[in-house]
């Protein structure tokens, strides 16, 4: 087999080559509307590895026919963002447009390093993409970031993946010598994960090793035995911990403290970064126990905070501590289910007056004209509490927060009932 990976070789050079997110780059999306217009804005792109983050960004610099440097935030400092941006300024020449710098993995840059480009992308001396598989709001400085856009890029469907699967075994010069029968489909889309990276790893894996006569077929067994065997190779990219850190998610939410610790250990053991753990139990706290057990956002924020604070090895019995509280704690999905109800309302309906009776009246003209007219302060009244409309008249009654089946949350579904006396049983 050739030395460049078959990822490499299959990487699409425009936007009608690239499969996969659709939102962005379809017919209507954002990108292609800004590389129709021939126009572009600094974004970073998040989602997790293998769905095409790299490739779009090389893919809206070769369609703009942009000068396009790359910086790798593993590997670069502030030194190396400087002489790019020197070099970006000797290459503009009055209204041309901007280079654009890419930056992978983005979120390891540092404070100072992120501090760096501010002035730079506000000068416009070039336009910066950025790709991150962690959550910008907590990665990327607030300064920067308000200079973005972020785009969320998905795991491709098993759609897509067949759509490469195709392409790549009947036009890659190399894959083209072999006869190709897709037997099955299961455990070929099951391993990939909705990542390209690793449904072409897979394919070049059972390529060299399963084929008779040039012929390649390809079944669940043979996924499963090639993977076992070449476990190292498939996951030279350090790309596993994806699976592990689900694992790890869904036996906390599941209530196993057992597989969560064993989990836990895995990362652990590989060298994962421990307070990209914590991250995980803070989101965890939040999404999946909740209003059941409102102290493991407590206790999770603390492990983050103490694992900053300590560092290794110790820090793997702060996180065995926090893992195991949570992974015992009540669940409840309350509050992701009302913010995710609440955020569907606001885009079916829009920019709803706000009530006269909340609204601000810091000048006399706004007082006059009704605004905070007849609102009613809780405190002057018995139990701190007095009925009034909250929500825009159109919304009068709409129930977005569902308790759930746990004590705490039955306590807290009582007390709506006794204050609002059915108004939220809609």
């Amino acid at each position: 087999m050739p030395t460049i990976p078959l990822a490499e070789r299959m990487r699409p050079r425009n936007l009608n080559d690239y499969v996969g997110q659709e939102h962005l780059v379809g017919s209507k999306g954002v990108i292609r509307e800004m590389v129709t217009r021939g126009t572009i804005t600094s974004f970073i792109l998040w989602g997790p590895p293998g769905v095409g983050k790299t490739t779009l960004a090389r893919v809206v610099a070769n369609e703009l026919n942009r000068p396009f440097y790359t910086l790798s935030a593993i590997s670069s400092g502030v030194k190396d963002v400087r002489d790019v941006i020197e070099k970006a300024k000797s290459q503009k020449f009055f209204n041309s447009p901007s280079p654009i710098l890419f930056i992978d993995e983005i979120h390891r840059f540092s404070k100072s390093q992120q501090d760096s480009l501010l002035g730079a992308v506000e000068q416009g001396v070039f336009t910066l993409i950025g790709a991150t598989t962690e959550n910008p709001s907590f990665e990327v400085i607030t300064p920067l970031l308000s200079r973005c856009q972020v785009y969320i890029l998905k795991p491709l469907s098993n759609e897509e993946l067949e759509l490469l699967f195709v392409r790549a075994t009947t036009t890659d010069p190399e894959l083209k010598k072999f006869r190709f029968e897709l037997r099955e489909r299961d455990a070929l889309y099951r391993f990939s994960g909705g990542d390209a990276r690793k449904l072409y790893n897979i394919i070049e894996l059972i390529t060299s090793t399963q084929n008779t006569n040039n012929q390649v077929v390809i079944t669940n067994k043979a996924v499963v035995d090639v993977l076992q065997q070449n476990l190292a190779i498939y996951d030279k990219n350090g790309e596993q911990h994806y699976d592990i850190i689900s694992a790890f998610i869904k036996s906390v939410r599941g209530s196993d403290p057992n597989a969560a610790v064993y989990w836990l250990a895995r990362m652990i053991e590989g060298g994962e970064d421990p307070e990209f753990i914590a991250r995980r139990l803070v989101i965890l706290a939040a999404e999946d126990i909740g209003l059941a057990n409102p102290n493991a956002l407590l206790m999770a924020t603390s492990c983050f905070q103490a694992v900053q604070m300590i560092g290794m090895p110790e820090s793997r019995i702060i996180l065995s501590e926090a893992t195991i509280y949570l992974a015992t704690s009540p669940k409840s999905n309350s509050a992701y289910e009302a913010i995710g109800k609440a955020q569907g309302i606001v885009k079916e309906t829009g920019d709803l007056p706000v009530p006269l009776h909340l609204r601000n009246a810091p000048t006399r003209l706004m007082k006059d004209i009704g605004y905070g007219i007849d609102y009613k302060y809780a405190h002057s009244f018995p139990g701190n509490f007095v009925e009034q409309e909250f929500l825009p008249e159109k919304l009068s009654g709409t129930s977005i927060y569902k308790p759930q089946d746990n004590s705490r949350e039955q306590e807290i579904a009582a007390r709506i009932k006794a204050l609002w006396k059915g108004k939220y049983n809609k």
